[in-house]
């Protein structure tokens, strides 16, 4: 646990203003774009996309592009954030923020050319406004956005109506050169589809006047059609693609830079003395080189060493460690986990034999005498033949009972120097245990890092932790396929699954809990399941799932669809699933519920095939 003597602190997420605060080389792409942005004011109107994925420094790029362009004569900027707004309040809220940028005497005139047009009640409202002569801008700007949106016929003027505003201000005789307004749209990938849709309307068809240029943070691919925009027709996804008349696309900040980074974000933080060059490396490539998630990892790692009592009796280190492999390797973090009795045993033993047992039987001709008996308890321990005359062959045949994830975990580097440094600090098999016994909510991991994602949540069941819903996985829904299904769930530790099951209550199933064989086909035989879930060992048997699920296809009893649930997923099992015609082998919540739903999407169940195989 963190001493009282150290200071730790928190990061904050703001994007950056000046130069000052540029540790990633954003300046010299700013002033470039600031400087291309003066030069092409005679162009206007046009549209920059300042294009990158979440996290990667859109939103301070642009703010130190803004930053440039005060500098400049007769250039002026406006921001508005996409994201603050909801389906058509968008087109309002963006016209209206470039409204607010022109003189008063400007929008007073542009008041009085619409008032001629308009019908007596109306020109005698807009009259009556303009004599009130000290209201602000705001009031002028809500007056004149009356009178323009007032009908269709209205709003087909709009354009004419700010194209005549517009340069009015920009080309006034006092002004040389000619006046430009930036218009910075932020977060745009970050709003519903209605309101992307209208900020685009505003943007092409009302807005789209000289003198205004349009610099819009998004990431593409978010919007694409595969993406947040996936309904879109022909003609809109037409639409979209004159919005941007060019982009560019943020680099990725170069190695260097990065571990720069990453080294002030652990000063700033107060954990500089943890991070040695290893690690350092590590969160540099595994983090995707995202400065948002480097961010985020610190502050878990500040907010866990801080408040949670579990590391008391652990240095920082400790939690350090722990935190990256849960964040990096999250298929190891889960099964290193994993509660005590659950599938699959001490994982960490396993992979550091595995590690030992591997680097013999590539690196020897022939194993010693003195390492021959760890070898070959290790084959035993998975009913691989122990025939060392090709060690090659051997090795192959293991890794297939081992978890998939093993053979490239172990060439590499950065994750066995992180697992070997948390198993040196003091205490660490008791960390590891009290681990098992209830493993902590750290800080989601990459895959489920997805920001803005709708309400909700999804138990783990094998680590007793909440994660955050994956992109993909809606929330309830009456017409959901889980409704009115009856799931099976077999497994004789269903203390394990509670969580997990009642979310599956909550999507509409009923669910049956038998803890053996014989409890399963009790129910089978008094209600036949929409869909089995099965773990795969039970007590010492490590593969009683296997064999009652081919008993049950054999005899014809259950022909539905299986999915196994299991602490870990190996190469073997997977394909005994496969013969079982079994749509899958499941370690997590996520993979299990992708399954299952995948399983009632479609007209029909999989087909089972005609002989299962019998479970090797």
């Amino acid at each position: 646990m963190v001493s009282s003597a150290q200071r730790l602190s928190l990061l904050n997420d703001e994007p950056v203003d000046s130069a000052g605060g540029d540790l990633l080389g954003a300046g010299r792409a700013a002033r470039q774009l600031a400087d291309l942005l003066i030069a092409s004011r005679s162009a206007t109107p046009f549209t920059l996309a300042v294009d990158a994925g979440w996290g990667m420094g859109k939103s301070s790029l642009m703010r130190l592009v803004d930053a440039e362009l005060t500098t400049a004569p007769e250039v002026h900027t406006v921001w508005y954030n996409a994201w603050t707004s909801t389906g058509a309040d968008a087109l309002e809220g963006l016209i209206k923020s470039v409204l607010m940028r022109f003189d008063r005497r400007l929008l007073r005139r542009a008041l009085h050319r619409v008032s001629e047009q308009r019908a007596v009640l109306r020109v005698l409202r807009a009259l009556a406004t303009v004599a009130a002569g000290p209201l602000g801008a705001a009031g002028l700007v809500d007056e004149l956005w009356s009178s323009l949106s007032v009908n269709s016929q209205a709003r087909n003027e709009m354009r004419d109506a700010i194209r005549d505003l517009a340069q009015e201000w920009a080309e006034t005789a006092a002004y040389s050169p000619r006046r430009m307004l930036v218009v910075f749209i932020d977060d745009l990938d970050r709003c519903p589809e209605e309101t992307v849709l209208a900020v685009c309307e505003a943007v092409k068809v009302y807005l789209d006047v000289p003198g205004l240029a349009f610099v819009i943070g998004c990431d593409r691919s978010a919007m694409g059609p595969s993406g947040l925009l996936r309904d879109l027709s022909p003609a809109g996804a037409t639409f979209m693609e004159k919005i941007f008349q060019t982009s560019y696309r943020i680099p990725v900040a170069d190695g260097q830079g990065v571990r720069e980074y990453i080294r002030w974000c652990a000063r700033t933080a107060g954990i500089e003395q943890l991070l040695d060059e290893p690690l350092v490396d590590l969160l540099a490539e595994r983090s995707a080189r995202n400065p948002r998630r480097i961010k985020r990892l610190v502050n878990g790692f500040v907010l866990e060493a801080t408040l949670n009592p579990m590391w008391a009796d652990h240095p920082p280190e400790a939690v350090l460690r722990t935190l990256l492999i849960q964040y990096f390797y999250a298929d190891f973090y889960r099964m290193m986990t994993s509660p005590p009795g659950a599938d699959g045993g001490d994982v960490i033993a396993d992979f550091c034999t595995y590690r030992r047992v591997r680097t013999l039987l590539r690196t020897s001709a022939t194993v010693s005498d003195e390492e021959r008996p760890v070898v070959e308890a290790f084959l035993a321990q998975r009913d691989v033949p122990r025939n060392l005359t090709d060690p090659y062959a051997v090795l192959e045949r293991l890794e297939r009972e081992l978890p998939t994830v093993f053979p490239d975990m172990v060439t590499d580097p950065a994750f066995n120097s992180l697992l070997d440094g948390l198993l040196d600090l003091p205490r660490s098999e008791n960390l590891v245990r009290r681990l098992r016994e209830g493993a902590p909510a750290l800080v989601a991991a990459p895959g489920r890092e997805q920001p803005d994602v709708g309400a909700g949540a999804i138990p783990d069941a094998r680590t007793g932790t909440v994660v955050r819903r994956t992109a993909g996985f809606p929330g309830v829904d009456p017409q959901a396929p889980l409704v009115g299904r009856t799931i099976l769930w077999v497994d004789d530790r269903p203390e394990n699954n509670t969580s997990l099951a009642a979310w599956f209550r909550r999507e509409g199933a009923t669910v049956e809990i038998a803890v053996d064989s014989g409890a399963a086909d009790a129910a089978i035989a008094a209600r036949m399941p929409s869909l089995i879930i099965s773990d795969i060992a039970r007590g010492t048997d490590d593969r009683a799932g296997f064999a009652h699920v081919a008993a049950l296809r054999r005899e014809r009893r259950y022909t539905g669809p299986v999915v196994f649930f299991a602490g870990r997923v190996t190469p073997a099992r997977q394909d005994t699933a496969r013969e079982l015609g079994a749509l899958g082998v499941a370690a997590d919540a996520d993979e299990l519920i992708r399954l299952i739903r995948g399983a009632f999407a479609g007209p029909s169940a999989p087909p089972v095939p005609p002989s299962a195989a019998r479970p090797r």
